[in-house]
This record gives C-alpha cells, structure tokens and sequence, in this order.
C-alpha cells in the first residue's frame, strides 16, 4: 500500500503551485505583454481553477485505480495516457468558455477554432506534463525511501536473529566442556569437583548476565575466562600456566560476550590438552594503531580440526561480520612451529 501524503499538505502544494502559476504569469505579461488584454486576470483565473479542479480529478483517478502499485514501465504509459487526456479535456473546455464569455483579446479574433485549440493543447501538454511528473516524482522517491527502511529494519531483525542463536549455540557448547571437566574430577577427586562447581556456579552467572548484552566492557569478559581458567587449572594442575598482558585503558572496551571465553576455550581443547607436558596460555590486549588488538596465544599446533574451523572459530567470524559489519577482522594461525595465535582486532570506541 501506498503511504498517502496528508491532505493538507496535498492542499498546501495545490493551491501554492496554481498560485505559483497565477503569479509568473502576471509576471511575465507585466513585463513582457505586447498588446494589452483586458480579459488577461478572467482567463488566467478560469484556467488556473479549472487546472487545479481536473488535476484534483488527476490524482482521484490514480489513486482510485492504482496506477502507482503497477510495475514501473506501466506506470509511465499510464501516467502518459491520463496526462494526455487531461491536457485535451482542459484545452477544450478553455477554449470553449472563452469564446463562449467573449474573452479573447484581439490578437486571437483572427485564428480559427482549430488554431486556438492547438496553442491552448500544447500549453495544456506542458502544464500537466509538470503536474504528473512532480506527482509521480513524489510518490516514487516515497516509495524507495520505504523499501530501503524496511530493508533496514528486516536487516535489523535477522542480525538479532543471528546474535541471538549464535549465543544459543556458544553457553550450551561452553557448559557441555566444562561438566566433563567436573566429571573427570568426581571420582579422582572429590573435595576439588566441589571446587570445580563452585567455580562452574560463578561461570554461570557471569554468563547469564553478559548474554543480555550484545556487546560488554572487557573487564566482564576476562572475570568469566578467569573463572573458567581457575576450573581448568584443577583439571590440568602444573601442566596449565596462564600469562596475562592486560593493559588497563583497555578494560572499558566493548567486546562480544562469551568470545573470549570461547577462544581460550578452543586454546585449551586443541592445543594445551594434547601437549603431553601441558603448555602456556597466554592473552594480550592493547590499542595497536588506533585498533583494540585481543590476542590469544597457546601451546600446540594448529591442527587440521581447528584448521577447517569448528563452531567456536566460526561463530567468532560470524559476530565479528554481524556486530561490526566488516570493521573488524579474526585470524588465527601457527607461530613458530609451537604456538598457536587468535588474533582479534576491533574498532576502538564500540
């Protein structure tokens, strides 16, 4: 449906463009008559009301038949054909009154019907050629202005869509790793599955909160990894050492939730786990040449199954392009033949 102009300011625009019309034509037959025509101010009113009546009559039509909801190359013929129509009504019934009123100046006495009717249906052509183009014009740009809100607002809503199930995705994933952690303690260990739970409690609620947000200080992102990596420090004891370089401008940041939990995640499962020995797992933020740079470094090597990306890494691209719109980039890659390094940089400000 279309998106109707409000009738006053249909009104408005009617009688301000006849008035414009009365006013260049007193204008330029002030400035520019030859000959003087006493029944100039008759005609000129007559016409411009009768203008204003049949393009009033125009836009009933339109409306009414829903020119305007045709494809475009429709519309045009339409709009041409009513125009047309329009201008022939108009110049007849001008012609008409005015030889019926005896309006006419001189220099018209000596023209026939035919000649009279020609001059007044070329004008006509021209008036509401204008007319249906400044109507059309309106309607059109009307149109695409609402397209392209609904495009946005439809954008809007599958980014939310997508947000919201990626999330869905990253805490039963998160949840599912950490129970085998507190699993594999039950039995081994009790008194430290106790501790294990207490700390998987304190994940929880650190996770709950921040999957309200679309995005979240980095000082609420690194209590949820400090949770996390107090779990895995009892499951991996003196085989997990933890390094952070954290520099303090930085805590304010924003940043995706649960990202960064999911990228030390993923630095423990494919990397430190398979390391007989264990490993370090190192995380880096700092502003980098205008951009906040998260790294995350990790004993091992980049394996085939990280190499083709489970859902941890994807689902971090996918943030990334949905919450930043291609203004900030993920990679990860093998260092050195013995370390592994995500490297997130994001807009600083966001």
């Amino acid at each position: 449906m279309l998106k109707k102009l409000p009738i006053r300011y249909y009104w408005i625009c009617q009688l301000c463009g006849w008035a414009g019309y009365i006013l260049f034509y007193t204008f330029f037959y002030y400035s520019a008559r030859v000959v003087e025509n006493p029944f100039f101010f008759k005609t000129l009113y007559f016409e411009s009301a009768a203008g204003l009546l049949l393009t009033h009559a125009m836009r009933y039509i339109i409306k009414g038949s829903r020119l305007l909801d045709l494809p475009l190359h429709k519309q045009i013929i339409w709009l041409i054909l009513i125009t047309l129509s329009f201008a022939l009504i108009y110049s007849n019934i001008s012609v008409v009154v005015e030889e019926m009123m005896a309006w006419e100046p001189e220099y018209f006495l000596d023209m026939s019907f035919m000649q009279k009717w020609l001059r007044t249906l070329i004008g006509a052509i021209f008036l509401f050629t204008i007319w249906s183009l400044l109507y059309f014009t309106y309607h059109y740009v009307s149109r695409l202005q609402r397209q392209r809100l609904n495009e946005a607002r439809l954008q809007g809503l599958v980014k939310e869509l997508e947000l919201k199930t990626i999330k869905a995705h990253i805490n039963p994933h998160f949840i599912f790793n950490a129970l085998n952690s507190i699993r594999a303690l039950v039995d081994e260990n009790p008194s430290m599955a106790r501790k294990a739970i207490t700390q998987l409690s304190m994940l929880l609620r650190s996770s709950m909160r921040a999957d309200k947000d679309e995005l979240v200080p980095l000082s609420n992102e690194l209590e949820i990894v400090k949770n996390y990596l107090a779990l895995e420090q009892i499951r991996f004891e003196d085989r997990l050492k933890v390094h952070m370089d954290i520099d303090e401008d930085t805590l304010s940041q924003q940043v995706p939730p649960m990202m960064l939990q999911t990228l030390v995640e993923n630095a423990i499962k494919h990397g430190i786990s398979k390391e007989v020995y264990g490993g370090k797992v190192e995380i880096v933020s700092d502003f980098v040449d205008d951009h906040h740079e998260i790294v995350i470094r990790n004993t091992g090597r980049l394996s085939e199954e990280v190499h083709h990306e489970g859902f941890g890494l994807s689902s971090t691209r996918n943030r990334l392009q949905l919450l930043y719109d291609g203004k900030a980039s993920f990679d990860i890659k093998e260092t050195n033949g013995k370390e592994v390094e995500a490297r997130v940089v994001l807009p600083v400000g966001l």
